[in-house]
Protein backbone atom coordinates (compact mmCIF):
# COMPACT_ATOMS: atom_id res chain seq x y z
CA UNK A 1 0.00 0.00 0.00
CA UNK A 2 1.57 3.27 -1.13
CA UNK A 3 1.31 5.94 1.52
CA UNK A 4 1.74 9.65 0.95
CA UNK A 5 3.32 11.73 3.68
CA UNK A 6 2.02 14.98 2.18
CA UNK A 7 -1.57 14.38 3.28
CA UNK A 8 -1.02 13.78 6.99
CA UNK A 9 -4.62 12.83 7.79
CA UNK A 10 -4.57 10.46 4.83
CA UNK A 11 -1.32 8.99 6.12
CA UNK A 12 -2.85 8.38 9.55
CA UNK A 13 -5.92 6.78 7.94
CA UNK A 14 -3.71 4.50 5.81
CA UNK A 15 -1.72 3.54 8.91
CA UNK A 16 -4.94 2.66 10.70
CA UNK A 17 -5.96 0.38 7.80
CA UNK A 18 -2.52 -1.24 7.74
CA UNK A 19 -2.87 -2.01 11.46
CA UNK A 20 -6.02 -4.01 10.76
CA UNK A 21 -4.12 -7.32 10.81
CA UNK A 22 -2.88 -6.54 14.34
CA UNK A 23 -6.31 -5.40 15.48
CA UNK A 24 -7.83 -8.68 14.31
CA UNK A 25 -5.09 -11.00 15.58
CA UNK A 26 -7.35 -12.57 18.21
CA UNK A 27 -9.97 -13.44 15.57
CA UNK A 28 -7.30 -14.95 13.32
CA UNK A 29 -5.89 -16.98 16.20
CA UNK A 30 -9.35 -18.18 17.19
CA UNK A 31 -9.42 -20.04 13.88
CA UNK A 32 -6.81 -22.39 15.32
CA UNK A 33 -8.35 -25.60 16.58
CA UNK A 34 -8.50 -26.63 20.20
CA UNK A 35 -6.91 -29.94 21.25
CA UNK A 36 -10.03 -31.97 20.39
CA UNK A 37 -10.19 -30.62 16.80
CA UNK A 38 -6.46 -30.64 16.08
CA UNK A 39 -6.60 -32.87 13.00
CA UNK A 40 -9.08 -30.74 11.05
CA UNK A 41 -6.83 -27.72 10.39
CA UNK A 42 -3.12 -27.52 9.64
CA UNK A 43 -2.18 -25.29 12.58
CA UNK A 44 1.48 -25.08 11.61
CA UNK A 45 0.62 -23.74 8.18
CA UNK A 46 -1.96 -21.33 9.61
CA UNK A 47 0.55 -19.97 12.13
CA UNK A 48 3.33 -19.75 9.53
CA UNK A 49 1.09 -17.80 7.13
CA UNK A 50 -0.13 -15.48 9.86
CA UNK A 51 3.44 -14.85 11.03
CA UNK A 52 4.55 -13.94 7.50
CA UNK A 53 1.57 -11.60 7.15
CA UNK A 54 2.36 -9.94 10.50
CA UNK A 55 6.03 -9.48 9.65
CA UNK A 56 5.26 -7.94 6.27
CA UNK A 57 2.70 -5.60 7.80
CA UNK A 58 5.08 -4.46 10.53
CA UNK A 59 7.94 -3.87 8.08
CA UNK A 60 5.71 -1.91 5.70
CA UNK A 61 4.30 0.30 8.43
CA UNK A 62 7.65 0.97 10.05
CA UNK A 63 9.19 1.79 6.68
CA UNK A 64 6.31 4.16 5.84
CA UNK A 65 6.62 5.95 9.18
CA UNK A 66 10.40 6.26 8.90
CA UNK A 67 10.07 7.59 5.35
CA UNK A 68 7.62 10.27 6.50
CA UNK A 69 9.88 11.17 9.44
CA UNK A 70 12.78 11.69 7.03
CA UNK A 71 10.66 13.86 4.72
CA UNK A 72 9.29 15.87 7.63
CA UNK A 73 12.77 16.41 9.11
CA UNK A 74 14.03 17.63 5.71
CA UNK A 75 11.08 20.02 5.39
CA UNK A 76 11.65 21.23 8.94
CA UNK A 77 15.33 21.92 8.19
CA UNK A 78 14.40 23.99 5.12
CA UNK A 79 11.75 25.90 7.06
CA UNK A 80 14.26 26.57 9.85
CA UNK A 81 16.66 28.11 7.32
CA UNK A 82 13.92 30.32 5.85
CA UNK A 83 12.77 31.27 9.33
CA UNK A 84 16.28 32.29 10.37
CA UNK A 85 16.67 34.37 7.19
CA UNK A 86 13.25 36.00 7.69
CA UNK A 87 12.58 36.07 11.46
CA UNK A 88 9.47 38.28 11.13
CA UNK A 89 7.70 36.10 8.55
CA UNK A 90 4.57 34.93 10.39
CA UNK A 91 3.55 32.43 7.70
CA UNK A 92 6.94 30.67 7.74
CA UNK A 93 6.89 30.60 11.54
CA UNK A 94 3.44 29.02 11.46
CA UNK A 95 4.52 26.38 8.90
CA UNK A 96 7.63 25.64 10.97
CA UNK A 97 5.63 25.03 14.14
CA UNK A 98 3.09 22.87 12.28
CA UNK A 99 5.91 20.77 10.80
CA UNK A 100 7.46 20.39 14.28
CA UNK A 101 4.15 19.04 15.61
CA UNK A 102 3.83 16.70 12.64
CA UNK A 103 7.35 15.35 13.21
CA UNK A 104 6.63 14.73 16.91
CA UNK A 105 3.44 12.83 16.04
CA UNK A 106 5.31 10.73 13.48
CA UNK A 107 8.01 9.88 16.02
CA UNK A 108 5.30 8.92 18.51
CA UNK A 109 3.87 6.57 15.86
CA UNK A 110 7.09 4.55 16.02
CA UNK A 111 6.48 4.04 19.75
CA UNK A 112 2.88 3.05 19.02
CA UNK A 113 4.21 0.52 16.49
CA UNK A 114 6.45 -1.05 19.14
CA UNK A 115 3.51 -1.41 21.53
CA UNK A 116 1.25 -2.89 18.85
CA UNK A 117 3.97 -5.29 17.72
CA UNK A 118 4.63 -6.45 21.28
CA UNK A 119 0.93 -7.03 21.97
CA UNK A 120 0.41 -8.84 18.67
CA UNK A 121 3.39 -11.20 19.02
CA UNK A 122 2.43 -11.95 22.62
CA UNK A 123 -1.01 -13.12 21.48
CA UNK A 124 0.52 -14.95 18.50
CA UNK A 125 3.06 -16.80 20.66
CA UNK A 126 0.43 -17.80 23.22
CA UNK A 127 -1.63 -19.58 20.55
CA UNK A 128 1.01 -20.67 18.01
CA UNK A 129 3.96 -21.71 20.18
CA UNK A 130 3.02 -25.39 19.97
CA UNK A 131 2.80 -25.33 16.17
CA UNK A 132 5.32 -22.83 14.90
CA UNK A 133 8.49 -21.09 16.08
CA UNK A 134 9.80 -17.99 14.31
CA UNK A 135 12.95 -18.66 12.34
CA UNK A 136 11.90 -22.16 11.25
Amino acid sequence: MAVSCMDFLGFQEALKKMRDVDDKIIYALNALPTESFKGQVNSESTCRDLYAKLQQSHLTRQSSIRNCITLSATTLKKLREVREAQPNDVETDSKFKAEQRKLRVLQAELNVEDIIKERTYKAFNERCRNYFHAGQ
